[in-house]
């Protein structure tokens, strides 16, 4: 009896530079048994890709403006995250990413045998119960892993319906924790909420420009309007957009010296 033809792998690439994908692209159409199912050239397009095409197996480049290959795991959805493969020009990251279960590792220029190589490994995967494992946990490893490479958030990306907007760290007034969601409030206002954990995206914050005012609750010192005494040594901060918090006692022995004090 003949075997049942299997279904060709679905491939998504995302890369800021075109000469990038083109080399993917046709490395990859030129291997049996893989369709390249979208081609992305950023983090954001990325996301809605994949949440558009569902592919098998996305090929990340890590180095991308804005929102780069970390970025898009952190924010595509969870019941549409495929298996992840980074590909970058610097080897600096390539033990970081294994810790992270990304399924492999690709430096620039792509070797066709090595892609080759990823190419069985995600096949081979997605044929056993290990791959949803991977898919549920990977998005929380990854952030773990590259959280000691990260540097100073600049933006921070957030979802308005069924776009994405990089919203500027300046214009947050003020992070809450619910849980294991994040209420991001804009000076203007606005809500976001976001899934992730306060204390890493605190440590990725300004520590100048962003304080925490009680376990889990950060605010933007400039988008504070005034903050009042209450009982208890505690403090009722207003910010400009509104919007009030209340300071822990331990905090408070923080704001007192960090804002109050000349």
């Amino acid at each position: 009896m003949t075997a049942p033809a299997r279904s060709p792998l679905r491939v998504l690439i995302a890369d800021d530079e075109a000469p990038a994908r083109g080399v993917l692209r046709r490395l990859l159409e030129a291997t049996p048994d893989v369709r390249v199912v979208a081609e992305a050239c950023d983090g954001v397009e990325a996301v809605a890709m994949i949440e558009r095409e569902a592919p098998d197996l996305a090929l990340l480049d890590l180095q991308m403006p804005e929102l780069d290959g970390l970025g898009v795991v952190r924010l595509v959805r969870r019941d549409r995250l495929p298996l992840v493969a980074f590909v970058t020009a610097y080897d600096e990251y390539a033990v970081k990413a294994f810790e992270a279960r990304a399924i492999d590792y690709l430096l620039k220029p792509v070797d066709a045998t090595r892609l080759g190589d990823t190419l069985q490994r995600a096949r081979d995967l997605l044929e056993h119960e290990a791959a949803r494992e991977i898919r549920r946990d990977q998005a929380r490893r990854v952030a773990d892993a590259f959280d000691d490479q990260a540097t100073l958030l600049q933006r921070i990306p957030v979802r308005r319906r069924d776009d994405f907007v990089l919203l500027p760290t300046a214009q947050v007034a003020s992070i809450v924790a619910d849980g294991e969601l994040m209420h991001l409030t804009t000076v203007k206002g606005e809500t976001f909420v976001i899934t992730h954990r306060l204390k890493d995206l605190e440590a990725r914050l300004d520590p100048a420009q962003f304080v925490r005012v009680e376990r889990g609750a950060v605010v933007n010192v400039d988008a504070i309007a005034r903050v009042s005494p209450l009982p208890g040594g505690v403090y009722l901060l207003v910010l400009k957009n509104g919007q009030e918090l209340r300071s822990s006692r331990l905090q408070s022995r923080v704001l007192r010296d960090r804002l109050l004090r000349l």
